[in-house]
């Protein structure tokens, strides 16, 4: 695929036409030159990201508490997730159109606006405001890190670029989940938004100016008859998004009739809408682009969905602090970096990465195994759950690695974007639907008695199948070579 970037020569990797085995030898890395600027300002926007949703996820059972909103405890997950899916639709489009300097400024400001209204926020409702901006904020700012790789470096560069975007989670799980939580016990859970801003504003320095070098994706696209407005991805984001909130918060009613009623009625929204704003195929799980998303969605909705709940778990059924339960957070983060670490270095295996999803699934279901036994029993001690989802993140790293690279991989220059966000979309929409079944699952056993314990071993378990449907997916993330 070609080159962006202003600066970057036009024979870097050679003639197009020159075969693979005849251009100079590669030593150019993603810290070059040309490229310096571009990666660091990346990564730091990637790791502001991570700040926030490490540390708000270690504190959340804290706020909950004090802005009595335990019973509705999945909507501060969901919120900013379904949130996600308008930013991260309209950023991939809107960067294969005018090239990602735009949605990336928008993107950043709106997720400053978010975390200074959900820190300064005096009730749960206003909370959750907060947390849909920092939404839109988080779907523009991913979106765009995963367009720029494709769009910006040579194909030999993009799985270490990738494997950096993971590592840019390594200093924010060290000391993100502490850092919130010592905050937390020791002054308020308001610090840590607080301490998002000034993080905002030096990524915004570093990454913005390289971004505004980056031209605007170049490419052949197929002429397609002018649409309604209605019809378009801001209006389908958006069906999609209350649709799924409509969905979400019909499983928190103790009415089944009502239950029925509003969650028939938010599936029919959502799914077409869903259909709109994926790739075809991707309902049907097509091996190539459509299975690639499916398997996005399944590896976010098992590790994130999981996550989730750890800290509630740690802290309400095992007696934990905050800052114990971060610890969590952090050996999954860390151990998500080894894993993707490992995977870049064996990225040019024939076959590998189908074996790699196949095995990170496989890992990452152990280690869901392992903290649902730490949470909910007496039989480890509470600190195993650390453990378990340290084997975890070793799971993720290695899946998500081989899965985003060959997945774009398949994707033409012009709609890198779009398979961008269509990336990102599928990861935030089952974190935020598996956030919100865990939140109907606590006010389900709320409703009938049933206790904490019973509702987070129905979310684990659930967890655990969705791994499963994924090793059986994992053979059709590569299309046959006659269908692209």
């Amino acid at each position: 695929m070609s080159q962006h970037i202003d600066e970057l020569p036009e024979d870097l990797d050679g003639p197009a036409n020159e075969p693979e085995s005849a251009r100079p030898k590669r030593t150019e890395s993603v810290f070059s030159g040309p490229y310096r600027a571009l990666s660091l300002g990346v990564i730091l926007s990637v790791g502001m990201v991570a700040f926030e949703s490490l540390g708000v996820a270690t504190v959340l059972p804290d706020i909950a508490r004090d802005l009595d909103g335990l019973g509705a405890y999945g909507w501060g997950l969901s919120a900013l997730m379904l949130a996600n899916i308008i930013g991260t639709v309209l950023a991939g489009r809107t960067a294969d159109l005018r090239g990602p300097w735009t949605p990336s400024v928008v993107g950043m400001t709106v997720f400053a606006a978010g975390c200074a209204l959900a820190g300064a926020a005096g009730s749960w409702p206003l909370f959750l405001a907060g947390r849909f901006l920092q939404g839109l904020g988080v779907g523009a700012v991913m979106a765009m890190a995963y367009t720029v790789i494709g769009l910006a470096y040579p194909e030999h560069l993009r799985a270490r670029m990738f494997a950096l975007l993971s590592s840019a989670w390594t200093i924010p799980s060290l000391i993100g989940p502490v850092l919130a939580g010592t905050l937390s016990d020791s002054t308020t859970w308001r610090a840590v938004f607080l301490l998002m801003l000034p993080i905002v504003a030096v990524a915004a320095l570093l990454a913005l100016p390289a971004l505004r070098r980056l031209e605007r994706p170049q490419g052949e696209r197929t002429a397609t008859p002018a649409e309604p407005w209605w019809k378009g991805p801001l209006a389908n984001s958006v069906l999609l998004t209350v649709g799924t909130g409509v969905l979400l918060q019909a499983l928190l009613l103790e009415n089944l009739i009502l239950l029925v009623v509003l969650a028939v009625a938010g599936a029919a929204v959502a799914v077409p809408a869903l259909r709109r704003v994926t790739p075809e195929g991707t309902l049907t799980a097509r091996a190539g682009l459509g299975a690639g998303v499916v398997i996005r969605g399944l590896l976010c909705g098992v590790y994130f969905g999981s996550e989730a709940y750890l800290p509630l778990g740690l802290q309400e059924l095992r007696g934990q602090s905050a800052w114990a339960a971060g610890l969590g957070l952090s050996a999954g983060a860390i151990t998500w970096v080894v894993g993707s670490a490992w995977q870049a270095k064996r990225d040019a295996t024939p076959g590998g990465r189908t074996t790699s999803v196949t095995l990170g699934f496989a890992v990452l279901l152990a280690g869901v195994g392992l903290i649902t036994l730490s949470i909910l029993t007496d039989a480890l001690p509470a600190w195993f759950a650390v453990v378990g989802w340290a084997i975890g993140g070793i799971g993720m790293g290695v899946a998500f690695n081989a899965a985003t690279t060959d997945t774009l991989e398949q994707t033409p220059a012009e709609r890198q974007g779009e398979m961008s966000g269509a990336l990102q979309l599928a990861q935030t929409l089952a974190t935020g639907v598996i956030a919100g079944l865990g939140g109907a699952a606590l006010a389900l056993s709320e409703h009938y008695d049933a206790g904490t314990r019973v509702a987070l071993g129905s979310l684990f378990g659930f967890t655990a199948l969705l791994a499963l449907v994924g090793i059986v997916l994992a053979r059709r993330l590569r299309a046959p070579a006659a269908a692209r």
